[in-house]
């Protein structure tokens, strides 16, 4: 039986390992977070949940369906988001364009977009095979034989994971670059290392608002008559009202998501100026200038791939090392699925 140790757990890092443990491999996951989900985690809070990461899914790949079909109670958790007709505003949040609800169905998961990773992440944590709050720094020859790999957390230098045949990094390509710069030379030197300079990610400043006084008013009376909206102001790039998701609480809320240029601008600023600016134009985009009950900022500083690697994964035959993740072929939910099942795939 071999041993395989992945290097985060979201997505595609899951994805792998449910694939290579169904395949009779020994699988152990690592994740610097506390929970399976990635950049689909969600935020709880007393007025309702938001997903402060991915918004939604689509689904184009027939694996894709088949494991939300199949997988032990997926339909559970999974939910149309169909009625979605998403506007384009201009600066200002007139309407451009007033798009029909899109033909392919959109999905979310409940009570946020986590809980689909956070599911099917459910038998390796009963299994003991998920390590939280355990930040990879560097990958190693193993002490006891050179032939395996052991892996070394941050800010634990007299302790190692070892005895791995192979490793995934299924985490984004800066981050994965960071690893192998930190790791032992036969690593640093891969070719893996030269993959990362192909790839552009950029941030995206995230702000989440509620409005618990909403309630008090008749319904169409605060806020737009639309649930999503793309829009031309140099600040915002996206908006959702969550409130709209299905099986959602019904507490008026709004996640709002800069745009990769503001965010790269104002990647060194604090939260409350952040928080400050956005909610500025938040209003002047969604007529919304009530003094929110809630708010919270959260930065994603590699969310998007502006520029994929254009394969579905990687792996070094010689070194037994690979990676994995949607920004081998874009930035969306089912390119992260694909990677890790097309990696594992390759193993098995």
């Amino acid at each position: 039986m071999k041993k395989i140790a992945i290097i985060g757990a979201g997505m595609a890092g899951i994805t792998a390992a449910r694939t290579l443990k169904q395949a009779g491999f020994h699988v152990s996951v690592f994740d610097k977070s506390t929970h399976a989900s990635g950049r689909m985690s969600g935020l709880s809070t007393p007025l309702g949940s938001f997903d402060q990461g991915a918004q939604y899914f689509t689904v184009r790949d027939p694996r894709f369906l088949k494991a939300l079909e199949e997988v032990p109670g997926t339909v559970k958790v999974v939910r149309a988001w169909g009625s979605t007709a998403v506007r384009v505003l201009d600066a200002r949040g007139r309407v451009l364009e007033a798009s029909h609800p899109s033909q392919e169905p959109h999905f979310v998961a409940q009570p946020s977009m986590g809980a689909l990773v956070e599911h099917w992440a459910q038998p390796l944590m009963d299994d003991g095979q998920i390590h939280f709050d355990a930040q990879v720094h560097s990958i190693q020859k193993d002490q006891s034989n050179p032939k395996l790999w052991q892996l070394r957390l941050e800010n634990q230098s007299d302790s190692a994971h070892s005895g791995f045949d192979g490793v995934i990094l299924a985490i984004p390509a800066p981050q994965a670059q960071k690893v192998i710069d930190n790791s032992t030379p036969s690593v640093y030197e891969s070719q893996l290392r030269q993959s990362f300079k192909q790839v552009e990610m950029g941030p995206c400043w995230t702000l989440m608002v509620a409005f618990a006084q909403a309630s008090q008013l008749k319904v169409g009376n605060f806020g737009p008559q639309w649930n999503a909206a793309k829009s031309t102001n140099h600040r915002i790039a996206w908006l959702s009202r969550e409130s709209s998701k299905p099986s959602r609480s019904r507490v008026e809320r709004w996640t709002i998501q800069a745009s990769t240029e503001w965010s790269q601008e104002h990647l060194g600023d604090d939260h409350d100026r952040i928080q400050a600016k956005m909610l500025k134009a938040f209003a002047e985009l969604s007529g919304i200038y009530a003094q929110p009950s809630q708010a919270n900022v959260k930065l994603w500083q590699y969310a998007k791939t502006l520029k994929p690697l254009g394969v579905t994964h990687q792996w070094d035959e010689k070194l037994n090392i690979g990676t994995c993740g949607d920004w081998h072929l874009g930035h969306r939910v089912e390119n992260a699925f694909v990677s890790g099942l097309s990696l594992a795939l390759s193993l098995v």
